[in-house]
């Protein structure tokens, strides 16, 4: 069973991410780069699965963010834990392990098991990373975290019914029934999501709305109506702003939040809040 988290609102999430250039922690302040590791294996993750062919058609991108920021999370936490972890509590953590050689170990890890086409730039990007960190025992420390959370996340999440082949959708024929839509009446996407394991729910319908109203009801035709008056590529009833959003919202808009995040500046942050930040955002 899965640890349950609070649900934040993902502006919320968008508060608490920053730079870790400005975090306040010793090792933060004398380490020879800029201390981003959160937002940097961020970055790295949305840069593969924008390239094309790198994310598998049938998994859900969301779902490897999630687990990228849990492992990052649970790393940092593990040696500094001042909050609740999300899955993964290792024994006997010193508290003098690296929390950045933890936070880029865990995620180089997740991705290089992932997207294991991507094995040798990710291996370059954590040597680079850790050149850049002291050789001591506090890397080694970080480092044995970070493979340690990374390994139980992915063992955790192996068998999550993501793997599964999706089963395809015949659209049925009654009243209400979806349709594949033109102009490519492509089939329907994900059709085995709902039986993936949730990352902080206890079930994938707890939350789930009503249904929608009946189809012979007047709220239904007087939705119905609105959206047929405001779906025309011609329409004269959406105004500007309507069109401008409903262009925003068609594209992958998980990777647009995630960059709102990336771009969120305060100061005085440490490397556990940014891991706890993108945490909230993807969970």
């Amino acid at each position: 069973m899965f640890r349950i988290l609070p649900t934040f609102a993902l502006i919320s999430a968008f508060l608490q991410v920053a730079p870790l250039a400005n975090a306040a922690t010793d090792e933060e302040q004398n380490s020879a780069q800029p201390v981003d590791p959160v937002i940097e294996w961020n970055r790295t993750l949305l840069a593969i699965v924008r390239t094309p062919g790198a994310q598998p058609a049938t998994i859900h991108s969301t779902r490897n963010f999630a687990i990228l920021h849990a492992a990052i999370y649970d790393a940092v936490n593990n040696i500094d834990p001042r909050f609740s972890p999300y899955l993964v509590l290792l024994p006997d953590v010193p508290r003098s392990a690296s929390r950045i050689a933890a936070a880029d170990q865990a995620a180089h890890d997740v991705l290089a098991f992932l997207y294991p086409a991507f094995q040798a730039s990710l291996d370059a990007e954590l040597q680079q990373d850790f050149a850049l960190l002291p050789d001591n025992e506090r890397k080694a420390q970080g480092i044995a975290v970070g493979q340690a959370v990374a390994g139980q996340l992915l063992a955790a999440r192996s068998a999550d019914g993501a793997n599964v082949t999706p089963p395809p959708y015949v659209p049925g024929n009654q009243p209400g029934d979806y349709q594949l839509t033109p102009p490519n009446f492509a089939p329907a996407d994900f059709t085995q999501w709902p039986q993936v394991t949730p990352f902080a729910l206890e079930r994938a319908d707890e939350f789930r709305p009503g249904p929608p109203p009946a189809l012979i009801s007047a709220l239904y035709t007087e939705v119905f109506n609105e959206v047929k008056s405001l779906g025309f590529i011609d329409s004269t009833t959406r105004t500007a702003e309507q069109t401008e959003i409903g262009q925003f919202w068609k594209g992958n808009i998980q990777d647009f939040w995630n960059e709102i995040a990336q771009t969120a500046r305060y100061n005085a942050i440490s490397i556990s809040r940014a891991a706890r930040g993108y945490l909230r955002c993807w969970i």
